[in-house]
This record gives structure tokens, sequence and C-alpha cells, in this order.
């Protein structure tokens, strides 16, 4: 029996020679393409090898050219892939969605006998949509799909969809799946929805929920929840309300969220019974209240002025063992003073005790001060004292803050001095605070205490602390003194700046020693300060009120000359010096200059002047304004 070989070959006959002992062929054979496998519905299944050696060779580093390599890789096998290998290949790539971009428009143009399918196109879209890629990419690939006439599929409209948004894409892709021959199922109906939610077209989102609502379709809670938190947020109330009822009515049971975004929009429209109702409702369901849901309901509470209940919600939030956050404190804080029952604010703080920490009582004190609330400040500034060892910076700076602008500088000086105990180190800042607070209530023998026990304590003076100190002796007419700190300062690294001659100008000036205050002026500019503004304002008005009107205007002149531009202040204290020494025309020829520099008149501006017309005997009346516009308060006075 003859021997059956296990492979057959073909060839062709490509020469024949004749020889003594028989003809001898020559014989080309070509290797048969070993045909694709199909699967029983006779689609070509994937060619696992071919796929992951062609994701291999594209990812391939060493290669400067990935995609001639895969071409050439391909041509010497003599094959090439199909729809379903080439959408494999696009999901290997997928960490690098560029690459796989590449490849997909490759093998579309460069693999013989290629044509990509709806479920390759499908495969790229769903990579550009997750890779947040340019809209305008997937645009491109479909006006491909069209140019190659490939139909996509209901799953073609859904990304594309999810990838627009609302407006021009959606009515784009409602075209292509009317193009293509597609019915529009629940899927697509909740991404056209949602597309427009997301434009914040939500009168459309709405009328596309009704379309699909009287097809028998519903959203999931997710597309729902969006859909009545967009409702409320465009303030459609009852269109919120339909959609909840709708909710029901389809058998998708409502969540924490859910009734979270309804009470917001019921407490904020001021319907107390619908929010209590919703609320009352997601208890009994066994809903989870989290964090988000207790401070909505507080929110709605507050809004309806229902502190009791803000209060008892608080309560049972506490029971439950839901931290309050800081906005939690926030809404409560707001609501107790909106009601005027901050007295009540110890309770709400003995309710929350086991939360309290120092952040909380820091915020607390913080927010107290800031919006006046001093005395209540104080009462949760001593309670965060007695209950934690250690302080927190920030609140200790704010109640000190407090402390001094409502003029309890004994108390804030105990407070400056108790701050080590509680691990607070003092610093410069915190006693500039109280030096200014003491200043301006006059108290400078507090202030000379204090500032020798902060250089005890190894505090160094600064820039800020001089010039408080020497404007405190200033505005009690202490000049010796304030002349001292000044000299001190002189010897020391801390060396005076502007603000602090003109203080000292200034406590000169006002005092009586004018000759001092001149000569430190000229002492200035040799040093190489610029006098401003204020120095020569100051000036001006000490030589005016005593009667120096001449060294006034000249000073004003100077002034000019060295290109310090006048404000308001000064052309008052200029005017009121010439009214007072009757010089009139001058004094109306200032005005005139003042004009011309656009400097609005204010309410002394026009007292000066009627007393001008007075002194001149005019009948023309200056008419004063019933209003005080651009009034500016001069510190020199």
């Amino acid at each position: 029996m003859p021997r059956r070989l296990t492979t057959t070959y073909s060839g062709r006959i490509a020469a024949a020679t004749p020889s003594p002992s028989g003809p001898s062929l020559t014989v080309t054979v070509s290797p048969t393409t070993p045909p694709t496998p199909h699967d029983p519905r006779g689609h070509p299944l994937p060619r696992r090898h071919l796929i992951c050696a062609a994701a291999r060779i594209l990812r391939s580093p060493a290669s400067p050219s990935p995609l001639a390599d895969l071409a050439d890789y391909l041509r010497s096998l003599r094959l090439t892939l199909t729809a379903s290998e080439a959408s494999e290949v696009v999901k290997a790539l997928s960490p690098d969605p560029a690459l796989a971009l590449a490849f997909f428009r490759f093998a579309a143009a460069s693999l013989p006998g290629f044509r990509h399918d709806a479920f390759s196109y499908n495969r790229i879209l769903a990579l550009l949509f997750r890779s947040k890629a340019d809209p305008g990419e997937a645009l491109r690939l479909v006006a491909q799909m069209e140019r190659d006439g490939v139909a996509g599929n209901i799953s073609t409209v859904n990304l594309l969809v999810g990838m627009g948004g609302g407006g021009v894409e959606v009515a784009r892709c409602l075209e292509l799946a009317k193009k293509w021959g597609l019915r529009l199922n629940g899927y697509t109906y909740k991404c056209i929805v949602q597309a427009h939610l997301r434009s914040r077209e939500v009168s459309k989102g709405f009328e596309v929920y009704e379309e699909m609502h009287r097809k028998g379709y519903k959203l999931d809670i997710f597309a729902y929840n969006m859909l009545l938190d967009a409702l409320a947020k465009a303030g459609m109330v009852d269109q919120a309300y339909q959609v909840f009822e709708d909710m029901k009515q389809k058998y998708c049971v409502p969540d924490a969220y859910t009734y979270t975004i309804l009470i917001r929009m019921s407490g904020k429209t001021g319907q107390t019974y619908k929010f209590l109702s919703f609320f009352d409702e997601m208890v009994s369901r066994g809903c989870a209240l989290n964090l988000i849901a207790y401070n909505t309901v507080i929110e709605a509470l507050g809004k309806n002025k229902m502190v009791d209940k803000v209060i008892f919600v608080l309560s049972k939030m506490i029971e439950s063992d839901c931290q309050p956050n800081q906005f939690t404190y926030s809404l409560t804080l707001d609501i107790l003073a909106t009601e005027g029952q901050l007295h009540r604010l110890n309770e709400v703080l003995d309710i929350c005790d086991r939360y309290l920490n120092k952040s909380i009582y820091s915020y607390l004190v913080k927010s107290l001060c800031k919006s006046g609330h001093a005395s209540e400040a104080h009462n949760v500034f001593c309670r965060m004292w007695n209950s934690h060892e250690s302080g927190d910076r920030d609140a200790f700076i704010s109640m000190l803050e407090v402390l001094c602008n409502s003029g309890k500088t004994l108390e804030a000086i105990d407070l400056l001095h108790m701050m080590p105990e509680k691990g607070i180190d003092t610093d410069i800042g915190m006693y500039n605070m109280v030096f200014s607070a003491l200043g301006k209530l006059k108290q400078v023998s507090f202030i000379s205490t204090l500032f020798d026990k902060m250089k005890a304590s190894g505090i160094a003076p600064d820039l800020f602390t001089y010039n408080i100190m020497i404007s405190s002796y200033g505005r009690v007419g202490l000049v010796d003194k304030a002349s001292g700190l000044f000299e001190e300062m002189e010897a020391s690294s801390c060396k005076p700046d502007v603000i602090t001659y003109n203080t000292l100008i200034n406590c000169l000036g006002k005092n009586g020693d004018l000759d001092e205050a001149h000569i430190l002026f000229k002492e200035m500019q040799e040093k190489g300060y610029d006098p401003d503004v204020f120095t020569y304002s100051t000036l001006i008005e000490c030589f005016g009120k005593s009667n120096k009107v001449d060294m006034a205007c000249s000073l004003f002149d100077e002034m000019i000359a060295e290109g310090c531009i006048p404000n308001i202040v000064t052309y008052n204290i200029l005017l009121d010096c010439l009214e007072r020494r009757g010089k009139t025309a001058e004094a109306h020829k200032h005005y005139e200059t003042m004009k011309q520099q656009g400097l609005t008149p204010d309410s002394i501006t026009y007292s000066i002047l009627e007393r001008l017309e007075s002194r001149s005997q005019r009948t023309a009346r200056i008419r004063k304004p019933s209003r005080v516009t651009s009034w500016v308060v001069s510190p020199l006075r």
C-alpha cells in the first residue's frame, strides 16, 4: 500500500530538462494560506497570536516607525487583518489613545483589502470617550464612516451623544440614527437627556424625558437624580415633582440623594410642609442619611426660620454618629444669628461636644469675630480654653483682635500673657495689635509697661511698633518720650521710615514745637527720604495755625515743585489757613486750581468757601450739596 503524505502541496512546473535517466522537472510550490477560522454563525474568529504580535510591534520602544514595521510584518506573512482583529488591537493599545487612533487610521489606509466595520468604529469611539478626547476627533471619524459607506449601529449613536453634549451635536446624532435606519432605545434616550443636562439645556432635556416616558422607557436612579437636580436648580419645581412621581410609578426606588435634592428645592421655595414630608418619607423608607442630607435638611429648616427643628435634627445627626463638618456649624451659626438666638449656641455646642476639636473651635471663634459677635466669640474661646491643653494660634489671634477692636485692652493684655500656657508663642504682630488699641484709647501707661515686658521676653520691636508708640505718645503730648523712641530707633538696626518722620513731625508740630518739626523735615530730606503728601500737609497745617501763612504757602509751592501732588485734605488745610488770615483772593485762586486738577470738594471745602463769601460780603450763595461725597478725614485734625 503506497505511503500517503500528511501535507499536500500544489505547484506549477517552472522548467523541464531532458536527461538519460528521464526528464527532470522544476516545480515552484506556493504554500496555501490557512483559512481564517469562523464561529458557528459564520463570523471570522480573531487570530489571537496575530493580534498579540501586532500590539507588540506597535508598542515596541525601539522602533522609530512601528506602523511601517507592522506593515512589513504582515506583508512578509502575506496576511492582513480583519475588522474584528483591528478592533482587538485598538483595545490592546487603549493605554495610549494617540497610538490606537494612529493604528486605526493606518489600517484603513494601508492594509490591502481592509475595511472597518461599525464595531471597530465603536471601539475607537469608546476609547476617545473614555480619554476625554476632543469631540471634533469623533466628528472626523463619523465623516470617514460616511465616506466609506459604513453604517453605524445604536451603540455608535449612544457613544456620539455621550461625547458631544447638547445643541448641534445631539441633533447631528439623531440625524445619523435616522439615516442609518436605527430605532432609539431607552439607553439612547437616557444619553440624550444627560447630554442636554450637561449642556445646561434643562428644558430640552425635560422634553426628551417626556418623549421617552410616553414610549414606556425609564431612567436609572443616577439619571433620575441628575434630572431632578437640574430641574431644581433651574427653578422648574412642578416638573421636578412630576419626575419624582414618575420615578415611583416606574418602580425606581428613590435614594438619600433623591430626597436631598427635593428637600433642598422645597426648602428654598418656602414649602415647609413639602420638605418636612420628604424628610419623613426619607426616614420611613430607611434611607441612610449622610452628611450632605443632614446639612440640606438643616439649611432648609433655617431658611424657614425653624430654629427648634434645626437643633433637633442636629441632635439626631449626632445620635446617628454622623460627624458635623464646618459647613454644618456655619449653617447653624447663620440660622441662630439671623433669628437672634445666639444665646442657644451653648446648647448646640453641648449637643456636638464629642466632635468638637481645636479646628472647629477655631472656626467658630473666627466666624463669630468676623460677624461682630464679640461676647459669643469670647464664650466659645473660654470653652476651648477649658477643653484643650493646647490652643489654636488662629483662634487666639482672632480673639485678641476682637478684644482690641472692642476696647477691652486689659483682657487683651491678659490673653497675651496667658498664651504661652497653651503652647502659643507670642510674636511682635500680636504685641503691635495691642499697642495700637492702647494708643487709640490714650492708655500710654499700659503701653510703656507692656513695651518693657515685651523686650524683656526677648521680642524685639519692629518698625510698626516704633511708629505706633511714637504716634501714641504724640497723641497725649509726651513729646520727649516720642523723641526718645525716635533716637532709640536711629541707634538700632530698625531705622525710621517716612511714616516715622511724619508721625514725629506731626507730634512736634501739634504740640507747639514747630521749629523742631521743621528741622526734622529738613533732616528727613538730607537723609534721602522723600516727603509725601502727609508730610507737607502736616507742616502746612502747623504753620497755618501758628499764623505763619507765608511759610505755609512756601511749603505748598515747594510741594508742587517737588512733584508731590496735593490731595483734597491739603487744599482744605491751605484754604482754611488763607481764610483765617483774610487772604480771600489767594484762597479763591487755589480753589480754582484744585478744581482744575479734578479734585471734588467735600463738606469741609464748602464750609470754608461759605466763610470766604461771608467775609467778602458777597451776595452770591455757594450751593452746598445735600449729600456729602468723597469726604476725606484729615489724620491731622
